[in-house]
């Protein structure tokens, strides 16, 4: 139990998603049954039929717990399912991950957490690639490496412009929280530039970028006119529960969680390694020039946040998450399912009639676990993809812009 896998796993075990552990279970078998025949067998069909019809049989349970979500088999083999806004075509998907990863063919090294996360991403490219309407992005980690900016360079733009060719709206729904548009143009300045520069997307085609900042606090949205990104007014984007939110209570949201910060950097004894960051609609740590905090203690902070925030505003109607950023901690009001929620609603509200719903968006991100993850909360509101990196990112625009032509 020394190994440094072993040390991980048992540390994120509370960043499982049970869903992809339960497929991961099923599909041991055949993997199993491949060990022990011959060796020299260079046949795999019935491995790959063994593999298939377990994902058929997945398939037929998704399709049941979509009709009847309360009382399905599914619900009540894997009691943290949400919902799901398409139906997944998993036998296809495994044969195409199965062509990339050779999973059918290893004898000693078992489908793994990431082979299942890859076929459940390319099952939901398949579903969405004719009625795509809307997709929406996380930043750090999904679109470019945290910390650093989308810049012209990136080999992700070309994908971002061939989508807005075809008519799809992108959103970048961002944990960065700024009232100011220049500092957006700063984080995604290659996208910006791009459009602008772009004689192959129409005048309204280019205003279909849409940004929202702090998780679900600012919109911003690409103007013709100014050639960048300009802030939209809340009074035209504002979700109606938002509205009912009061400032008093935001107020102590914040504050309780700034005193959760300062408590618990003493107590884990960072407290002269980091600075408390305090901004209109989130509080944060961020570590010292020349500091890197250990993963372990972010993790721990967050947890402990998480705890205690929910213990004291179980009756409050003001979302919030605390979230783990890779190297440093945020609190935020509002999620990334009210950022994407926002982004269906303005665009619908703007063409007078609804056309983008959860079964048409499609939110890539990397913080997809139940703790500390702020691409969790958008399951609710979109179809997801979940990535590990910009890389895989790139990837899976590349399969979706194939998939849609």
């Amino acid at each position: 139990m020394s190994s440094r896998y072993r040390v991980d796993y048992h540390l994120k075990e509370h960043r499982r998603d049970e869903f992809i552990t339960w497929i991961k279970a099923l599909v041991s078998t055949p993997f199993v049954l491949n060990t022990i025949e011959s060796i020299n067998n260079n046949n795999n069909n019935n491995t790959v039929n063994r593999y298939c019809e377990i994902l058929q049989d997945i398939e037929m349970l998704i399709i049941d717990h979509i009709n009847n979500p309360k009382s399905s088999k599914l619900s009540k083999l894997v009691p943290s399912i949400g919902k799901f806004f398409t139906v997944l075509p998993l036998v296809d998907a495994f044969k195409i991950q199965d062509n990339r990863r050779c999973i059918s063919k290893r004898k000693f090294v078992a489908p793994s957490f990431n082979d299942i996360r890859q076929i459940l991403n390319t099952a939901q490219l398949i579903a969405l690639k004719d009625n795509l309407k809307l997709i929406t992005f996380d930043g750090d980690i999904t679109l470019y490496e945290d910390g650093n900016n989308l810049e012209g360079n990136s080999p992700i733009l070309k994908y971002l412009l061939e989508l807005l060719k075809m008519g799809v709206v992108i959103g970048i729904v961002t944990a960065a929280g700024y009232n100011q548009s220049n500092k957006y143009y700063e984080r995604l300045f290659g996208l910006i530039d791009g459009i602008k520069e772009s004689e192959e997307l129409s005048l309204k085609q280019k205003e279909n970028l849409l940004v929202i900042g702090g998780e679900s606090n600012y919109l911003l949205r690409y103007n013709n006119e100014i050639s960048g990104l300009q802030m939209e007014s809340s009074k035209d984007w504002l979700l109606d529960e938002m509205k009912l939110w009061d400032d008093k209570e935001i107020e102590r949201i914040l504050s309780f969680g700034y005193g959760l910060l300062k408590e618990f950097t003493e107590l884990l004894n960072i407290n002269d390694k980091i600075l408390i960051i305090v901004k209109e609609r989130a509080v944060g740590i961020i570590p010292r020039d020349g500091i890197k905090l250990e993963r372990e203690i972010l993790e721990e902070i967050v947890l402990r946040i998480d705890k205690s925030l929910r213990e004291k505003f179980q009756d409050s109607n003001i979302n919030w998450c605390a979230f783990n950023g890779g190297r440093d901690v945020w609190i935020d009001i509002g999620d990334k399912s009210l950022g994407v929620r926002i982004l269906q609603n303005f665009v619908n509200k703007e063409v007078g009639e609804i056309i983008i719903n959860e079964s048409n968006t499609l939110h890539v991100g990397d913080q997809f676990a139940s703790l500390g993850n702020n691409d969790y909360a958008s399951r609710t509101a979109a179809a997801t993809a979940w990535v590990a990196s910009p890389s895989e990112t790139e990837i899976l625009l590349n399969d979706l812009v194939d998939y849609m032509m």
